[in-house]
């Protein structure tokens, strides 16, 4: 939801669309430095989460950031940035940051997971005391963007030791542009048994869900409204009805309308609506599948 008008103003997007959890930019997603946060509207933000009962509520990080560079003026800036992303969402009180892991710079896919392993590090050790977790977020494999694999988030958690302040977004769009097929029903099942194999589905904090626009395997990033895609509907329904995934967070990311509220007014988005009401209708009654070697509620 946009924060146009102040962060708290998109507590109340979300509550006239009847949301459940929430994603937010805490300021311009392609600008470096953003205003600091207004010491007020940070407490009507969290007074109005604790009202709504929405939750988690998450930021997204600027899409300028590149943790994977090995660029020293773009790798310092970057870790300066994403600092303060983290120093935002906590005072926020959101449950972490979401951040796309990076593009190779220079040198192989598992310099650059190191190098981003080491910008995290370099966070936590200047933040130790905050709570806002850090939520790499699974990629389409665009260019010499990492992240794409379950390989590569693996590698990242395993440099950092394990961190418990490293979680991971997977997003349906990504997914099949990365070549992953969770359009079928097997390779529904497989896909999953490999990220809980690889990674563990107690990491898994937050979905993006937003169908796509190209097919399996283009690692291209277009979304498309739910089920109007080459996802379809049934990828979704059948997210919606696993318990293992009973209680994940779900937040879109498809195109809004061009529809402007008017001046002190909260509108909705017909586009939003549409969207929240497909998957509203797919989640139905949540049935059982087989349980994996993770069995952690989430």
């Amino acid at each position: 939801m946009s924060v146009a008008g102040g962060v708290s103003k998109a507590v109340e997007r979300a509550v006239a669309h009847g949301c459940e959890a929430l994603q937010i930019f805490t300021k311009n997603a392609n600008q470096w430095r953003g205003r600091p946060l207004d010491l007020a509207e940070v407490e009507a933000f969290r007074r109005r989460i604790d009202r709504s009962g929405i939750r988690p509520v998450v930021s997204h990080a600027s899409y300028l950031i590149n943790l994977a560079t090995s660029r020293p003026a773009l790798r310092e800036q970057s870790i300066a940035a994403f600092i303060d992303e983290l120093d935002r969402a906590d005072a926020l009180a959101l449950l972490g940051v979401v951040i796309h892991p990076g593009t190779c710079t220079a040198g192989t896919e598992d310099d650059a997971l190191r190098l981003i392993a080491d910008a995290i590090r370099q966070a936590f050790r200047a933040r130790r005391r905050r709570r806002a977790m850090v939520i790499l977020e699974h990629t389409a494999g665009q260019g010499r963007t990492v992240g794409y694999r379950f390989e590569h988030l693996a590698a990242i958690i395993g440099h950092l030791r394990g961190s418990a302040r490293v979680g991971i977004c997977l997003d349906t769009c990504h997914l099949i542009a990365a070549g992953y097929d969770i359009i079928t029903e097997t390779g529904y099942r497989d896909t999953f048994a490999a990220f809980d194999r690889l990674i563990g589905l107690d990491r898994l904090k937050v979905l993006h869900a937003n169908d796509s626009k190209r097919p399996r395997g283009s690692r291209v990033d277009r979304h498309e409204h739910i089920g109007r895609g080459c996802l379809g509907e049934e990828p979704f329904r059948r997210i919606l009805r696993d318990r293992r995934l009973a209680g994940l967070p779900m937040l879109i990311e498809t195109e809004k309308s061009r529809r402007r509220e008017k001046a002190g007014t909260i509108e909705t988005d017909p586009f939003d609506m549409r969207n929240l009401d497909t998957l509203r209708r797919l989640r139905g009654a949540i049935h059982s599948l087989p349980r994996s070697s993770a069995t952690t509620t989430l």
